[in-house]
């Protein structure tokens, strides 16, 4: 298969820390990068390297001290599986001569703060690879950018180069059932198996809502502590993220409890098994897809050019909400309201106009499925949602 050029900037010449969930594209990047005659690679996925290294640690610092000359960079895949890993890895860098540079995989980092790890500050630096992003799709001559396809399937790269949707939403199938729910249950981050697979139905049914832990706990059946905890499991594991809302003193901005994203639209579907629905425009689970894919896309791209950019959300009512607020290091903020159609109507876009009474000096956009920009007279920006992507 054809390598895919990543957006993603890894480094040469430091050590770092790679993480992304399975099937991310991770093995693939690091192929291509790094080249395999210069790099010595433990695979911690192997179960019998990773006992023998449980029953004798010192083996690890051993082969790389006595390593071929050749060998540049050590290469530890799926580094979670032994956090320890990381204090010898801090050892052989400040006892060798000519350490090698280390490139540290992982798919979680739960365990790694759960056992207080090594997280190696100051000697590696931290990297997070995502799905295929629209630049990464786009800037391929071989390969056609698809917006319906990726609103139902999403951007694995394992799902979106294949061109079969029954074998996408195998694979997806698969994904759900092996590398989120088995892998939880692998590494016993719960202990009610039941009831967290019922809470990662309700989480994903309620993706880009407001989070209401109280009626997720009442419905699961567990605290509402338990809940919150599952939240920071599926971040820890990285199968999404929380928005929050402004920070800024608002007074009128009722909304206070955060929103939860799924890391891809394919596999949130797939856990709501939605997988085989198909998504129609002009309806509400289309609308929904479109602003789940897009907020992702504008965070996953800005923290792959180290913008530094704040993200959050802005909420008055059900009508009266931008979906994406961003300010910059500079203080300038953007206020994206997100509608899945060609022809945004003014009273549609309540948001951005509660919003500007509140910070007039914003710059306000509607991100649509538009095909030319139009400037509204009260300032607000009608943009396609290629023109906002190309603005981050």
């Amino acid at each position: 298969m054809e390598y895919i050029s990543r957006s993603i900037k890894i480094p040469k010449k430091i050590s770092f820390l790679l993480f992304g969930p399975r099937q991310i594209g991770k093995s693939t990047l690091l192929k291509h990068k790094f080249p395999e005659d210069e790099t010595l690679k433990y695979d911690l996925l192997d179960f019998s390297l990773l006992r023998k290294l449980e029953r004798d640690p010192s083996i690890f610092f051993d082969e790389i001290k006595s390593r071929n000359k050749k060998i540049k960079y050590i290469l530890v895949d799926e580094v979670q599986k032994l956090p320890w890993i990381l204090d010898e890895v801090h050892r052989v860098i400040e006892n060798l001569k000519n350490p090698p540079y280390f490139i540290l995989t992982g798919s979680s980092s739960r365990k790694l703060k759960k056992s207080q790890g090594n997280l190696l500050a100051g000697r590696a630096i931290g990297r997070t690879l995502y799905p295929f992003i629209y630049e990464e799709i786009v800037d391929n001559e071989n390969i056609i950018f698809n917006l319906n396809d990726v609103l139902s399937y999403g951007s694995l790269p394992s799902v979106y180069l294949h061109h079969d949707n029954e074998i996408k939403y195998e694979i997806l199938r698969t994904y759900t059932n092996t590398y989120i729910k088995e892998e939880i249950k692998e590494e016993a981050l719960v202990r009610n198996l039941n009831a967290f697979n019922e809470f990662l139905f309700l989480a994903s049914e309620e993706n880009g809502n407001l989070i209401n832990y109280s009626n997720i706990a009442q419905d699961t059946g567990v605290s509402l502590n338990t809940i919150k905890e599952y939240y920071q499991i599926l971040i820890d594991t990285l199968m999404g993220f929380m928005l929050m809302p402004i920070k800024r003193s608002i007074r009128q901005q009722i909304a206070k409890s955060p929103k939860f994203y799924f890391f891809d639209t394919g596999v949130q579907r797939a856990l709501v098994n939605k997988l085989q629905v198909p998504l129609m425009k002009k309806t509400k689970e289309y609308g929904k897809s479109f602003e789940h894919w897009l907020i992702k896309e504008i965070i996953y791209k800005s923290k792959y050019k180290n913008n530094d950019y704040k993200f959050s959300f802005y909420r008055v009512n059900e009508e009266t909400e931008v979906n994406l607020v961003i300010e910059k290091p500079d203080k300038s903020i953007i206020a994206i309201e997100i509608k899945a159609s060609n022809n945004p109507h003014k009273e549609k876009l309540k948001g951005l106009e509660s919003f500007a009474k509140v910070f007039p000096r914003a710059e306000l956009l509607c991100a649509s499925l538009t095909n030319k920009p139009n400037k509204l007279e009260n300032g607000i920006q009608i943009l396609p949602w290629e023109d906002v992507l190309e603005m981050i």
